[in-house]
């Protein structure tokens, strides 16, 4: 089985963005050492406990400070950028680290509607048609980093167009996607596609069997290419990990029931002020597809998921907390986790 890892990047109220991003720097160079296979950054804008604004160049960072790990994009939401300026940025990645980028590809927002709105329409105009037109996009982004680039025809005259001068390789393309949408689309264009079970939970194996059942082979693909995402909290101790997990389950609670949005607490600050009991059935909801335990039961369970998915890839998404006192740069309760499953997995 193959093991990667998604970053959000996440701030804790003890940290500035700068100790996040140190801690990320760490995390993934416990990635790189520990066999995972690839490493992959959110886009989510206008959070107060996530940094992962700007994937290219967190892309970069990671990439220059690890050694064979490819590195990601998961996603960049499409809508939100004009495709020569996500083809420029990633052909120029895959040209300084070759055959270790990914490029995924998102249709959603990642904000809230006022910050959708300063994103599509400060810099330049651009609207919601974005949405409506996001195949297209999808087409024009991988057709400008391959290493002929496209014809654009403007006032009746065709033009050269090419992300970068002279590329001789290009970022694998992903589409992501928690509906049929996605799964539809990355079908018909013969791409690999990843549901965000680690986010949605629900529709998982639909969205899969919809993706297999219409997946059309194409120059890059001759198969079906996906891997399944999950939460994941491991230490150990069963008692430890379910501690540990805290912080990231009081703030999806807040997230989806309107609460209010905040650094990430630390463990002391989520048992000081627990969730409310009308909110206790969503946790136990959430619990119940996270993967929460000791290296071995969650190893277990993740060797259980892959094979309910038929997948042979999992992409962690590491949620564990840190207590008082953590140094500010680190995540150590993240990294263990990326460890003790390496121990256990690869």
């Amino acid at each position: 089985m193959r093991l990667s890892v998604l970053d959000l990047v996440p701030v804790r109220s003890d940290q500035s963005t700068g100790d996040a991003l140190a801690a990320t720097r760490s995390l993934a160079r416990v990635a790189d050492g520990c066999g995972y296979h690839r490493y992959w950054l959110a886009e989510h804008h206008n959070m107060p406990a996530v940094a992962a604004t700007n994937p290219p160049l967190l892309i970069a960072m990671v990439a220059g400070a690890t050694e064979r790990i490819r590195v990601g994009s998961g996603g960049v939401m499409l809508p939100n950028h004009a495709p020569l300026v996500v083809a420029e940025q990633f052909a120029l990645l895959e040209a300084a680290f070759p055959g270790r980028i990914d490029l995924g590809i998102g249709r959603a927002p990642g904000t809230d509607p006022v910050t959708s709105y300063a994103l599509r329409h400060g810099a330049g105009g651009v609207t919601d048609d974005a949405v409506a037109q996001f195949p297209s996009y999808v087409d024009n982004v991988i057709a400008m980093m391959s290493p002929g680039g496209v014809g654009l025809q403007v006032n009746g005259r065709l033009h050269a167009l090419t992300a970068t001068p002279h590329a001789t390789s290009r970022p694998d393309v992903w589409l992501l996607g928690s509906s049929d949408y996605s799964a539809q689309l990355a079908a018909s264009r013969g791409l690999p596609y990843v549901f965000a079970h680690h986010f949605s939970g629900n529709g998982t194996a639909e969205a899969l069997s919809l993706y297999r059942s219409g997946f059309q082979p194409s120059e890059e693909l001759a198969e079906p290419r996906t891997f399944l995402t999950v939460n994941a909290v491991v230490a150990a101790t069963q008692e430890e990990a379910d501690r540990l997990a805290a912080p990231q389950l009081q703030a999806m609670v807040a997230l989806r029931t309107g609460g209010q949005l905040r650094p990430q607490r630390l463990i002391e600050e989520a048992e000081a002020d627990p969730v409310p009991d009308a909110h206790l059935p969503l946790v136990l909801a959430m619990r119940e597809r996270w993967v929460i335990g000791t290296p071995e039961t969650a190893a277990a369970k993740i060797r259980g998921l892959a094979e309910e998915f038929g997948v042979d890839e999992v992409m962690v998404h590491p949620v564990a907390g840190a207590v008082a006192g953590t140094p500010v740069d680190a995540s150590p309760a993240r990294e263990t986790t990326l460890q003790l499953l390496a121990t256990e997995l690869l």
